[in-house]
C-alpha cells in the first residue's frame, strides 16, 4: 500500500526540510488538501522545485473547473474530486491528470460512483471528518471498500482518515491502494519511526475481526443437513472465495469445503465423478478465528499453524458462523 503524506498535518518545520525528511523515508505521494484555496499551487510549485515525488491532490471547491488550467500547468498526477461539494455532474476532461479520483463522506453511497466509473481510475474514501485533522476512523467504511471493490475490481481505492499501524495492516489486507497519513506520521519526533510502523506485519490491537470481516451475507455457506455437490460447487464459484464454509441447521461451522478439497475428491473418483459424496471432502477441523479477537490474536494464532492460510471462518462464541477474513492481498504483495 502506498503512502500519501497529508503536508499540511506537519506543523512545525518548513516545507523545504519537509520535503526532504518525506523523500528520505519515501513517501509515495505528497498530499495536498485545497479547500477552494488557489493559493495551493504556489506551495505544488515550490514542492517540484524541490523533489520529483508524484502530487495528490485534493479538491473541495464547488467550481473545480477554475482549476482545471492550474492542474494541468503544475501535471498534477493525482486528482481528487470532492463528491459532496459538487453543485452538478462534473465533466472531466480526459487530458486533465494521469489519475482521477472521486472523494465521497463516510454517509455518502458508494453508487455515486457510478456516473464517473469511465473518467475514474479510483475512489477515496474520507473516513473522518473532512478537513479536521487527528479524528477517529468511521468503521462503517470497512463494509463500504468491501463492497466498492466487489463493484468495480478494476479500480483502486485510496482511504484518508485516522490511520495509525494496526488500520494500515487491516487496510492493505482489504486490498486498499493507497492511504493518506497525516496526523499519525508528523505527531511523533520521528517520521521514519512512523513510516516503519505504516509498512509493519506487527500491530498492537484495538480493532477486533468483527469489525472488518466479510460478513455473512458476503461469504458462501451450504447446509450440511442436505449437502448436494452441485451445491458445493456453485457456492465456490458464485462467491469467488475459493471454499465455502459448511454449517448446520443452527449455523454452526461444521467446516469448509476448499478448491483443493473438491480437487482431491475429483482424484480419488476419477471413474466415476457422480461417486463424490460432499460428505466426504469436508475439511471438519478447519483452521477458524473468533469475531472477537484482536488483529495481534489472529496473526500469534496464523503464526503457529502448521500451513499457510489464504482465508479463516470467523465464528461467534458459540462458534456459529458470522463471517469470513481473507489474506490474499496481504499474499500478493503490495504493488
Amino acid at each position: 500500500m502506498k503512502i500519501s503524506a497529508s503536508i499540511y498535518s506537519s506543523k512545525d518545520k518548513e516545507l523545504p526540510a519537509l520535503i526532504e525528511e518525506l523523500d528520505a523515508y519515501k513517501v509515495n505521494f505528497f498530499h495536498i488538501d485545497s479547500i477552494d484555496n488557489v493559493e495551493v499551487f504556489d506551495d505544488i510549485e515550490q514542492i517540484r522545485s524541490l523533489s520529483p515525488t508524484p502530487i495528490d491532490l485534493h479538491l473541495i471547491t464547488s467550481s473545480p473547473e477554475m482549476y482545471f488550467d492550474l492542474i494541468g500547468k503544475h501535471h498534477i498526477e493525482n486528482v481528487t474530486f470532492q463528491y459532496e461539494s459538487l453543485q452538478s455532474k462534473l465533466e472531466i476532461p480526459k487530458t486533465l491528470a494521469p489519475n482521477i479520483g472521486l472523494a465521497i463522506t463516510s454517509d455518502t453511497n458508494i453508487d455515486v460512483f457510478e456516473p464517473y466509473a469511465d473518467s475514474c481510475s479510483f475512489i477515496l474514501f474520507m473516513t473522518t471528518t473532512p478537513g479536521m485533522s487527528g479524528g477517529e476512523f468511521n468503521k462503517q467504511n470497512f463494509k463500504k471498500i468491501r463492497q466498492f471493490r466487489a463493484k468495480y475490481p478494476d479500480k483502486k481505492i485510496h482511504v484518508d482518515g485516522g490511520i495509525n499501524a494496526e488500520l494500515s495492516f487491516i487496510l492493505r489486507n482489504m486490498g486498499v491502494t493507497a492511504a493518506v497519513i497525516g496526523s499519525y506520521l508528523f505527531k511523533g519526533s520521528f517520521i521514519g519511526s512512523a513510516m516503519l510502523n505504516l509498512k509493519s506485519q506487527e500491530v498492537k490491537s484495538s480493532y477486533r475481526i468483527g469489525d472488518f470481516m466479510l460478513d455473512q451475507d458476503e461469504i458462501p455457506v451450504v447446509r450440511y443437513e442436505d449437502l448436494r455437490f452441485e451445491d458445493v460447487l456453485l457456492a465456490i464459484e458464485n462467491y469467488k472465495l475459493g471454499f465455502t464454509n459448511v454449517a448446520d441447521k443452527n449455523g454452526t461451522l461444521v467446516g469448509i469445503i476448499s478448491n483443493a478439497d473438491i480437487r482431491k475428491g475429483l482424484i480419488k473418483n476419477l471413474k466415476d465423478f457422480n461417486a463424490i459424496n460432499p460428505n466426504d471432502i469436508i475439511n471438519r477441523t478447519p483452521a477458524f478465528v473468533y469475531e472477537y479477537d484482536t488483529v495481534s490474536d489472529v496473526l500469534t494464532y496464523i503464526k503457529n499453524l502448521q500451513f499457510p492460510v489464504m482465508f479463516l471462518p470467523v465464528v461467534d462464541r458459540a462458534k456459529r458462523i458470522v463471517g469470513t477474513i481473507k489474506f490474499n492481498n496481504l499474499i500478493k504483495g503490495e504493488s
